[in-house]
C-alpha cells in the first residue's frame, strides 16, 4: 500500500527540543557527525519522504531556522519531553497527517514515512517497532489526535507509550534495529553512515 504514498499529504517534524542530558547538556541537533550536524543528516533523510517540514526546538532557534523550515518551541515550560514537541508540531500542521523523528537518530530507512503512514488507514497513529524494542518517537499520526494529546499533557502526563496505548496506535515492524539508533553519547558518533546516506549534500 505504501507504494502509492502521497508524501505531500504528510508533514515531517524533527524533534530537537530536548536537554541533551546524556551529552553533557549539548544541543544534540548540533553535535557533529561526519562533518555535518546531526539535524542536517536527519533533515536530509526525512525531506524526500514528506511534504512540509517543521523543527521543534527550544534553543539555538536562529541556527535551526537556517534550514528554511518553521521552528516551533514548546508551549509548556520545563522541557516536558517529546510529546510537547509533537503537540507544537500538530498545532502548526496543515496536512492531514504528521510524522515525527528525533534529531539524534540519522540512520532511519528511506521508506520509514511511507510504512508508518500506511498504518494510518486503520488507526489514528502508528509507531516503529523491531524485534528488540519499541521506538515510539518514530511516529506517524493523524492531525486530529491533537486535542487528545493536549488533554493528556494538561493532566500532567508525559509518557509517550501510555498515550499511544490510550489512542489505539498500531506498531509497525521494521527488521533492522540499527536504523533506530539514537546518538546519545560521544561513542555513538563513531557509527558508520548507512548505505546511500543523503547527508553528504546537507548544508
Amino acid at each position: 500500500m505504501h507504494d502509492a504514498f502521497d508524501r505531500q499529504s504528510i508533514t515531517g517534524l524533527i524533534l530537537a527540543g530536548g536537554q541533551g542530558s546524556r551529552m553533557g547538556g549539548a544541543d544534540k541537533g548540533w553535535v557533529d557527525y561526519r562533518g555535518h550536524p546531526l539535524v542536517a543528516h536527519v533533515l536530509a533523510r526525512l525531506a524526500p519522504q514528506v511534504g512540509p517540514l517543521l523543527i521543534s526546538a527550544n534553543r539555538n532557534l536562529e541556527r535551526y531556522a537556517a534550514f528554511a523550515a518553521p521552528v516551533l518551541t514548546d508551549a509548556l515550560p520545563g522541557y516536558p519531553g517529546p510529546l510537547a514537541g509533537l503537540h507544537a508540531g500538530l498545532s502548526a500542521c496543515t496536512t492531514p497527517r504528521l510524522v515525527c523523528v528525533p534529531c539524534d537518530a540519522p540512520l532511519f530507512s528511506a521508506d520509514l514515512v511511507a510504512r508508518l503512514s500506511a498504518a494510518l488507514e486503520w488507526a489514528p497513529a502508528a509507531y516503529a517497532v523491531t524485534r528488540v524494542r519499541r521506538h515510539p518517537i518514530f511516529l506517524a499520526c493523524k492531525r486530529g489526535v491533537k486535542d487528545d494529546l493536549e488533554s493528556y499533557l494538561m493532566a500532567g502526563e508525559r509518557r509517550v507509550g501510555k498515550w499511544l496505548e490510550r489512542i489505539g496506535a498500531l506498531a509497525v515492524e521494521f527488521e533492522d534495529e540499527a536504523e533506530f539508533a539514537n546518538f546519545n553519547q560521544a561513542d555513538d558518533l563513531t557509527q558508520p553512515p548507512p548505505a546511500n546516506d543523503p547527508a553528504g549534500s546537507a548544508r
